[in-house]
């Protein structure tokens, strides 16, 4: 799967099972793995290659899991408790 990852220009910036509260209940987690994608289309390049569904299917159907593509966009100064920095 590494060779997956980047064969779509992307990395691995952690995959971890150690998990430190600081807010809140833990939710029921064993791992966590957070990656970076140079862009929006090459991590969905990367979520449809025909290569990566048999290790999707073998998540989906072996935990309780969620794929997410998030972005840089900083939201600082458009929610009110959020302030844009000086």
């Amino acid at each position: 799967m590494h060779d997956l990852v980047h064969k779509h220009g992307g990395k691995y910036l952690s995959r971890s099972g150690n998990f430190t509260p600081l807010e809140g209940t833990l939710p029921d987690l064993t791992l966590i793995a957070l990656l970076q994608f140079p862009t929006l289309e090459a991590v969905k390049a990367f979520a449809n290659d025909p290569d990566y569904a048999p290790y999707a299917k073998a998540r989906q159907s072996g935990s309780v899991s969620a794929l997410f593509a998030i972005d840089d966009t900083d939201l600082a100064g458009t929610i009110p408790y959020l302030a844009k920095p000086a």
